[in-house]
């Protein structure tokens, strides 16, 4: 088990890429805590070995704080929280560009703040944060505010992971081509078509089909493990051959 006597917290965790990740990383031996906003969604972890479900909203710093405090110091932090708009910059609004880039940014940035001094007391800890394909990666259409949060995601993995590499401190990203996931069902069945806008989803990617969840968790767990001990500041695309 790799992850044996190892502590983890993923957000998002209720449906999704979080919750693939957090059953994976309990599976291989972690004590994981899995947070979502939404409690009914952690409702499903009832009776699942390894994993403790907390209500967390990421976009309140207090709340980040005051969960992070009463935990023992974790060895791994899956940041997976995040929203996709849709759009040009000319559709794109200041409202949009302000909620997507305090969800799939600052978000990150407050849990990080907030669990480095526990990772540091103990010696080290991998930090995985949820970047996308479309970042700094790619450039996909109607995706300019999705696009520009998540390249600065990969800065701010890149900048973490340079000021704490001497200090047994891990931090890599991962980017999913797209994956069939409810947040995707959601947008999917929001177009005027959805079974062409599904059909389109699966046509921009190489192999002809949608990842599932549960193919991105092992990149996960295999950031969170002792066998990535000599991995930091990496993105790794996860992405069916979108950027081949």
């Amino acid at each position: 088990m790799r992850l044996k006597g190892k502590t983890a917290l993923v957000t998002a965790a209720g449906q999704g890429i979080g919750r693939a990740a957090a059953l994976a990383m309990a599976a291989e031996g972690a004590q994981v805590w899995a947070t979502d906003i939404n409690a009914k969604l952690l409702d499903a972890y009832d009776g699942v070995a390894g994993i403790r479900a907390v209500t967390l909203d990421v976009m309140d710093k207090a709340a980040i704080q005051k969960l992070v405090a009463t935990l023992p110091p974790l060895d791994a932090v899956f940041n997976c929280a995040g929203f996709v708009h849709n759009g040009t910059i000319q559709q794109a609004t200041d409202e949009e560009w302000e909620f997507a880039f305090n969800l799939n940014v600052r978000s990150q940035f407050w849990m990080i703040q907030a669990v480095l001094p526990g990772m540091l007391s103990k010696g080290g800890g991998s930090i995985i944060n949820m970047a996308s394909v479309c970042s700094s990666l790619k450039g996909l259409p109607n995706r300019f505010i999705y696009g520009t949060s998540k390249a600065a995601v990969v800065g701010l993995t890149k900048s973490v992971a340079a000021d704490y590499v001497g200090q047994g401190i891990r931090c890599n990203a991962i980017a999913p081509g797209t994956v069939d996931t409810p947040s995707l069902a959601d947008r999917i069945n929001s177009y005027e078509d959805p079974v062409q806008a599904r059909k389109n989803f699966i046509a921009r990617q190489p192999m002809g089909r949608l990842a599932q969840a549960h193919e991105m968790a092992p990149l996960v767990v295999f950031l969170a493990s002792d066998e990535a001990v000599f991995v930091t500041g990496q993105l790794y695309a996860n992405d069916g051959g979108m950027t081949i």
